[in-house]
């Protein structure tokens, strides 16, 4: 931003408005300095070619353009998506704007509807249920981390249908079952509880998930027994591998009668 310091009563003339391929314009003072600016500060300080501004008011221009810098960047940052007013706010502090400005910009953006917390909640709520494998906890944390109000969160939440929370738990839990190599259906069932209630999700919603779910997978303790027996039979033998066997395969969470079922199908050396 350009300072003029001039002698009172000094003037300098306005000798040639430009528009630009940008949309923004540029003012080029009769001294040859140039000021960019926007149409809604040539409007509002009443600028026409040839006029003539003192200090005062050359610099009140540059004030003005700078505050519609930031305006402006506040709404390419919306345009990409819907932002809560805490993150407006937070992105007004990175650019070193005072707190007056930063309260006549939210101001502003609000008046305009471009800052709305409810609307910002629903299209949130929106975004992590179809984007995301998030559960309601968690969402409903993230936006309590936006500053949004709590009423707000729970009348929006309640409006979320409970079956999609469902069917986002079952298609996590079908994912994993079918990716899963090595847990045995007790570790596994345990590990997908673990992991749903980090992803936010309710207790009693991931039991009634669960508890439909059939984890019956008799090639995976034999794909398991195949693994270590091909291991272990390098290093014991007789009694002392199937020892090893046995501990190793209860340790990875299968039952003693699925273990015994495996050794005594299997078990030879």
């Amino acid at each position: 931003m350009i300072i003029f310091i001039m002698k009172d009563g000094d003037f300098l003339k306005i000798s040639k408005i430009k528009k630009t391929s940008s949309g923004k314009y540029n003012l080029i003072l009769e001294n040859n300095e140039k000021i960019t600016t926007y149409d809604d500060v040539i409007l509002k300080n009443n600028i026409l070619y040839n006029k003539e501004l003192n200090t005062e008011q050359l610099n009140k221009l540059n004030i003005d353009t700078k505050y519609y810098d930031i305006y402006n960047k506040c709404i390419r940052l919306i345009s990409t998506r819907l932002r809560s007013e805490k993150e407006i706010s937070d992105y007004l502090d990175k650019n070193n704007v005072t707190d007056e400005q930063k309260d006549i910009i939210i101001s502003e953006l609000k008046i305009n509807g471009l800052i709305n917390d409810r609307r910002f909640t629903k299209a949130f709520i929106t975004d992590k249920l179809n984007f995301s494998t998030n559960g309601p906890i968690k969402i409903k944390n993230m936006l309590i981390e936006n500053n949004v109000d709590v009423a707000i969160i729970n009348e929006e939440m309640e409006n979320v249908d409970k079956l999609i929370y469902l069917d986002k738990i079952k298609k996590i839990i079908d994912r994993k079952i079918k990716a899963n190599k090595k847990y045995s259906n007790f570790m596994l069932k345990q590990k997908l509880m673990n992991d749903l209630i980090l992803l936010g999700f309710y207790r009693d919603d991931i039991n009634s998930c669960l508890n439909n779910v059939d984890f019956e997978n008799n090639d995976l303790i034999e794909d398991n027994y195949d693994s270590l027996y091909k291991k272990l039979c390098l290093k014991y033998t007789g009694n002392n591998l199937y020892k090893k066997i046995k501990e190793k395969l209860y340790q990875k969470g299968f039952s003693l009668s699925e273990i015994d079922d495996i050794l005594s199908k299997k078990f030879n050396c």
